[in-house]
C-alpha cells in the first residue's frame, strides 16, 4: 500500500488541458482533477553513457533527441521515424538503448497489468544500419533487457523466459513451465510486484554469458476473484448479460506466499543451473543483481518477518551461495536498503538505518564495511550514485527538518557539500559520469523550477521555471502555512494549513483534516506538492476558496524524522496514528478562527483506514469524514506489507483487533465510504465487511460505489463525479 499511486491519478483522472489557459480568479472542482494547475517539467530524462548528454523523447514522440547536460541544447538526434522509409513504428512508447548505445527497443502497444506491469509490443533498431524488425514474433513482451554486451535481449511472455540473439536473429525459450496463475518466470507475482516496488526479476552476468532470474510458484497461493461489469469507459460488452469475473493470487495476511527460488542458464551450453540460496520458509527474495564478477550474482533473501535482510554471492555455474552481509532489525528493516542497493565495481552501497537515521554505508564485494559514508540526524532519502574515482557519493537527505530535502555530495572523508541552493525541495537526476545534475526545486509557496547544476553546485541553465503558472496561482491558490505542536503525551508533530485567501482571523472557520499516515510516509514538506493532488494543494485551495481551512498533520509512524519515529507503532498500526489525528483536531479547535464542532477528515487508502480508525477514537472531535478504498481489517490485505508491520494475525491477534470493523459501534460523526469494485490493491471486500459491521452497529453512512474501478478510482468522468461528491458531503456536514 504506497502512496504513490495518486501521483498517475492528475493524468489519467481526465483530460489534461493547457495549465495556463484560463484566466479566472476562482477554481473549480475540475480544475483540480483535470490538473489545470500543474507544473511543466522536463520528462524521460536518460542520461547518456558519455557522461555529457541525455536522450528525450520529442513533443511528438517520434524522435529521440539527445541533449547536452550544461545547457539543454540539442545535439543530434539518436533516432528518427520518419527519417526511416518504412518505419513501422510511427510514435515511440518507450524506449531502450543497449549498453553500447548501438540498438535500441521501440516500446508500442502498451497495456497496462498492475502498478508497475504491463505487456508491450517491440521493435529492435540497429542504430548503424536503420534496420528495424519485431523483437519476436509470438506475442506481446514483458520486462525486455540487454545483455551487457548488447548482442542478445531476454524478455518473459506468458510467465516464460526467451533469448533473441540479435546478430542470428533467433529466439530461444528458456523456460517452459510458466502458467499464469501458477508459475512465474523472471517476473514477480503480485504481491512482490507491490510491496517490493520491482517488475523485473531476471539478469544477465557482466561477461553475458548467463542469466539469473527467480522463479515464483504461486500454485499453493489463493485466489482472490474480482466480479467484473460490462461498465462504461471502458465498456466490457462480454460481461453484457452476465457479469464476468477476474482470479488472480493474492496472499493476505498469514496465508500461503509464494515459494521463491533463483536458477541460472548459461548461454553458451544451455544448461540450467538451480542456485543454492539458503531461505527460510516462506522467505523473499526481492532483488538479485549480477556484480561487475561474472561469478558472483547477488541475491537478496528477507525471512518473512522482514527483521534480516541478508545479501548473499552466488556462483551462476555451480549455485554454490555464500553470505557477504546480514543487516537485522528488532522491528523490520526497511525497503529503501534493498531498493537502494547499487554496486559500483568491486564495490556496493545501500541505505541503513542502522544507527537510527538513514545512512549510505560502502562495502566491497566480499562484505567488509568500507565506511559508512553519511552520519548525523538527517535521514538519506534517496542515493543518486557514486563517482569511483573521486570515491564521492550523491545523493538526497532531509536539511536540518524533515519538511525540507536538498541534493548532497560527500566525499571519502566525510566532507559533506550541499549542492542544491534553495530551501524547501530538491531532487536530482545526474548524469552518467556525475559530472552534472538535473535539479527540480520547489517549495509550498514557490513553483517547480527545473535547472541543469555541475557537481559543485553552480547553476548552468534553467529548462522551466513555471513562471506563467506561478502568476496564475498567486490570485487562485490559498494561504500556506506551518505549524508545529505537542500532544498531550508528549509528542511534537508537525503540520500544514491552507486557509482562505480573504481570511478573517476574527471568523470561526470549519476545517477539513486531509491525512494519509501510513509507515514511512510524509505529507507535511515544504514541497509545491503539497496536499492530495498536488499541484500547490489545488484541491485544498478550493475548499479554502469555499470558506473552509484545510490542514495536515503527520502523526506518529510518519518518516524524515529517523526509525524510532517511524517504527513506533509496529505491531499495533492505527492506534498511535488515530490519536495523533484527533489530538490534531483537539489542538486546531483551540485556534481562535477555528470552530472545534465543525471539523472533518478524511483520507484514501491507508488515510481512509486511519479517518475511520480516528473518527471511532473514543474522542468525539470530528462533525464527518471520508474514506476512499480504505482497509477495515488488516488480515484482508498482502502478506508483505501487513506483516512488516503488524507479524500475523496468529502472531499478533490484539494487534489485528485494532482495526476500523470492531470499533464500528464507537463511530462518532457523519461517514461517508468510497471503494471501486475492481481494487487489485484494498479488495471491495473491505467495504462490503465494513458497512455490515456499521449496519449491524446501528450506525447510519453515506457510500459510493465506483464500477470496474481499481485503487486510483479514475476513467472517464468518474474522477470529476467523485470530487464532487467528496465535496459536497463535506460541504454539507460543516455548514
Amino acid at each position: 500500500m504506497k502512496k504513490t499511486f495518486l501521483a498517475a491519478i492528475l493524468i489519467c483522472g481526465g483530460t489534461a488541458y493547457n495549465a495556463y489557459s484560463a484566466e479566472t480568479d476562482t477554481l473549480t472542482i475540475r480544475d483540480c482533477v483535470t490538473g489545470a494547475y500543474y507544473p511543466e517539467y522536463v520528462y524521460g530524462v536518460t542520461p547518456m553513457a558519455d557522461g555529457e548528454t541525455y536522450s528525450q523523447l520529442s513533443d511528438d514522440a517520434t524522435r529521440i533527441i539527445r541533449k547536452s547536460f550544461k545547457d539543454a541544447s540539442e545535439v543530434g538526434t539518436v533516432f528518427d521515424c520518419s527519417a526511416v522509409p518504412g518505419c513501422p513504428v510511427r510514435r515511440i512508447g518507450g524506449y531502450t538503448m543497449s549498453p553500447d548505445e548501438k540498438t535500441i527497443l521501440f516500446e508500442t502497444q502498451h497495456k497496462s497489468i498492475y502498478r508497475h506491469s504491463y505487456t508491450a509490443v517491440y521493435y529492435v533498431c540497429n542504430l548503424e544500419t536503420k534496420e528495424i524488425r519485431p523483437l519476436s514474433q509470438g506475442g506481446p513482451q514483458q520486462q525486455p533487457h540487454f545483455s551487457p554486451d548488447g548482442k542478445k535481449v531476454a524478455f518473459v511472455r506468458e510467465g516464460n523466459l526467451f533469448i533473441v540473439d540479435l546478430a542470428a536473429n533467433t529466439e530461444t525459450q528458456i523456460t517452459t513451465d510458466g502458467k499464469f496463475n501458477e508459475v512465474i518466470n523472471g517476473l514477480p507475482d503480485w504481491v512482490n510486484e507491490e510491496e517490493f516496488t520491482t517488475a523485473c526479476s531476471f539478469d544477465f552476468s557482466a561477461d553475458s554469458k548467463n542469466l539469473a532470474w527467480v522463479r515464483y510458484d504461486e500454485s499453493q497461493v489463493p485466489i482472490y476473484s474480482m466480479q467484473m461489469f460490462k461498465g462504461l469507459m471502458p465498456e466490457h460488452k462480454e460481461n453484457d448479460v452476465y457479469p464476468g469475473k477476474y482470479d488472480y493470487k493474492y496472499p493476505v495476511a498469514g496465508e500461503k506466499n509464494s515459494e521463491v527460488s533463483v536458477l541460472s542458464y548459461n548461454l553458451d551450453n544451455g544448461a540450467t543451473t538451480r542456485m543454492n540460496v539458503p531461505l527460510e520458509t516462506d522467505g523473499y527474495i526481492p532483488r538479485i543483481r549480477f556484480t561487475s564478477d561474472p561469478a558472483k550474482l547477488a541475491v537478496v533473501t528477507l525471512n518473512r518477518h522482514q527483521d534480516r535482510m541478508n545479501i548473499y554471492m552466488v556462483n551462476p555455474s555451480d549455485g554454490t551461495a555464500s553470505l557477504t552481509l546480514s543487516e537485522t532489525s528488532d522491528k523490520y528493516v526497511k525497503e529503501t536498503a534493498y531498493e537502494s542497493l547499487n554496486f559500483y565495481g568491486d564495490k556496493f552501497a545501500y541505505i541503513s538505518a542502522r544507527d537510527g537515521h538513514q545512512h549510505i554505508y560502502l562495502y566491497d564485494l566480499n562484505g567488509n564495511l568500507v565506511r559508512q559514508a553519511t552520519k548525523g540526524t538527517d535521514d538519506v532519502t534517496e542515493l543518486y550514485g557514486y563517482d569511483p574515482k573521486a570515491d564521492h557519493f550523491y545523493y538526497a537527505a532531509k536539511d536540518g527538518s524533515p519538511m525540507r530535502q536538498a541534493v548532497f555530495c560527500v566525499d571519502k572523508k566525510g566532507k559533506v557539500t550541499k549542492l542544491s541552493k534553495e530551501a524547501g525541495d530538491n531532487s536530482a537526476t545526474f548524469s552518467a559520469s556525475m559530472k552534472y545534475f538535473m535539479n527540480v526545486y520547489s517549495s509550498s509557496t514557490n513553483v517547480p523550477v527545473t535547472t541543469l547544476c555541475d557537481n559543485k553546485g553552480k547553476m548552468l541553465s534553467t529548462l522551466k521555471d513555471n513562471a506563467a503558472l506561478a502568476k496564475k496561482a498567486e490570485t487562485v491558490l490559498g494561504q500556506k502555512e506551518f505549524f508545529s505542536f505537542t500532544t498531550s503525551e508528549g509528542v511534537l508533530l508537525n503540520g500544514w494549513m491552507v486557509k482562505p485567501r480573504n481570511f478573517d482571523p476574527t471568523r470561526k472557520y470549519p476545517v477539513v483534516m486531509y491525512q494519509y499516515s501510513g509507515p514511512g510516509s510524509q505529507e507535511v514538506k515544504d514541497a509545491w506538492g503539497m496536499g492530495f493532488l498536488g499541484q500547490g494543494a489545488v484541491f485544498e485551495s478550493y475548499l479554502a476558496q469555499e470558506g473552509i481551512i484545510v490542514a495536515c498533520v503527520d502523526g506518529r509512524g510518519t518518516g524524515g524524522r529517523g526509525i524510532d519515529f517511524e517504527q513506533c507503532t509496529y505491531l499495533n498500526i492505527g492506534d498511535k496514528e488515530s490519536k495523533d489525528q484527533v489530538e490534531a483536531a483537539i489542538y486546531l479547535g483551540s485556534l481562535p478562527y477555528i470552530d472545534k464542532d465543525r471539523i472533518a477528515i478524511w483520507g484514501w487508502s491507508f488515510g481512509g483506514f486511519n479517518t475511520l480508525m480516528s473518527m471511532s477514537e473514543g474522542r468525539p472531535v470530528f462533525r464527518a469524514g471520508v474514506a476512499v478504498a480504505a482497509p477495515s481489517n488488516w488480515k484482508f490485505y498482502d502478506t508483505v506489507y501487513t506483516e512488516r508491520y503488524m507479524r500475523t494475525p496468529s502472531e499478533n491477534p490484539n494487534g489485528y483487533a485494532c482495526n476500523p470493523i470492531q470499533r464500528a459501534s464507537k463511530l462518532h460523526g457523519d461517514l461517508l465510504l468510497i471503494h471501486g469494485t475492481a481494487d487489485d490493491n484494498v479488495h471491495f471486500r473491505n467495504f462490503t465487511e465494513m458497512t455490515e459491521a456499521l449496519v449491524q452497529a446501528d450506525k447510519q453512512f453515506d457510500q459510493a460505489i465506483y464500477t470496474n474501478r481499481n485503487h486510483s478510482i479514475y476513467g472517464g468522468n468518474t474522477r470529476y463525479q467523485l470530487f464532487t461528491k467528496i465535496t459536497n458531503f463535506l460541504m454539507e456536514k460543516l455548514k
